[in-house]
């Protein structure tokens, strides 16, 4: 038998970067893989995943598919293959995760008189985890928009996140849930660019709840940011501590009670309790409204799905 090699170049255009992104993490999302001594099966799932995220060639990968160029049948058998995907200059257009050691180094003196260390920080580790689960949560939420459109929320029927939002959310259109769903988006863009994410809006503070327990499941079962990042990010002893992160990143949780179906109404800044609490309006149509005092995001960004 005799060994040949084919080269081939192949040159495609990305229409549509969100479908691609899309259909790359539907395929992640199934294929089999297997586990290591050092990662389990989840943990190598969700790395790929988070590769997959903004990366166009990283997406691309999954969608190509080199021993294709061979038919079947006709006296060879492909015995190896491999790619890369590369842009039109020829250089690898693999995208980097946000450097987290630099844009959230924390202090480890642990002195009595640090202001740094007796206050909350967010860690290095913390900050990847929290980014992470933010696109993990922005993807369910928009994959709800593309299964379900307008469709209102019934329970056990398929919904990968807004099932977990208020019983008063659940009528919303898709445009609304686009909006929840780039809620998640705005606040892990906070986290890349260093900065600590604070919720500018309700959607942003639902958003940012739901953050915090995935986050906190993501830590405890070894899911959401990739091993390998976390890895390579200096540890602390602040590292995941959940409650002193919520004093950090939120006013308070008065959204919380639009869960309590004791508290039907309570929305409504004309409710009797809402203005004995100074709760505000968090009815669904106010949900993307700038706090007071909250700066605005750019009205003219736009969604990445």
């Amino acid at each position: 038998m005799r060994r040949l090699t084919i080269n081939a170049k192949v040159t495609v255009e990305v229409t549509d970067a969100q479908a691609l992104e899309a259909e790359a993490l539907r395929r992640v999302a199934v294929a089999e893989f297997v586990a290591d001594a050092d990662h389990s099966v989840e943990e190598i799932r969700a790395a790929e995943s988070a590769d997959v995220r903004g990366d166009m060639a990283a997406a691309l990968s999954w969608l190509t598919n080199e021993d294709a160029i061979v038919e079947a049948g006709a006296g060879v058998m492909v015995v190896g293959s491999t790619h890369e995907v590369v842009n039109g200059d020829g250089v690898n257009e693999r995208k980097p995760s946000p450097d987290f050691a630099v844009l959230f180094a924390a202090c480890q003196c642990g002195g009595d008189d640090c202001e740094a260390c007796s206050g909350v920080q967010l860690t290095p580790r913390t900050a990847a985890m929290l980014w992470s689960v933010a696109q993990i949560d922005a993807d369910f939420a928009y994959d709800d928009v593309q299964q379900h459109g307008d469709d209102p929320v019934v329970e056990d029927d398929g919904w990968a996140l807004f099932g977990d939002y208020p019983r008063i959310t659940w009528s919303q259109d898709a445009v609304w849930r686009r909006q929840a769903a780039r809620a998640f988006d705005d606040l892990a863009e906070d986290l890349a660019s260093g900065r600590v994410p604070s919720p500018t809006c309700p959607g942003e503070e639902m958003a940012m709840h739901l953050m915090l327990r995935s986050a906190q499941s993501a830590a405890q079962d070894g899911w959401g940011a990739s091993p390998v990042m976390l890895a390579g990010l200096p540890e602390h002893t602040d590292d995941y501590d959940w409650d002193l992160l919520f004093d950090l990143v939120l006013q308070d949780d008065d959204i919380l009670q639009l869960f309590d179906e004791q508290l039907d109404g309570i929305e409504d800044p004309e409710a009797e309790a809402n203005r004995g609490s100074g709760m505000g309006d968090y009815r669904p149509a106010a949900w993307f409204r700038p706090f007071l005092n909250a700066t605005r995001r750019d009205g003219r960004r736009g969604f990445r799905r």
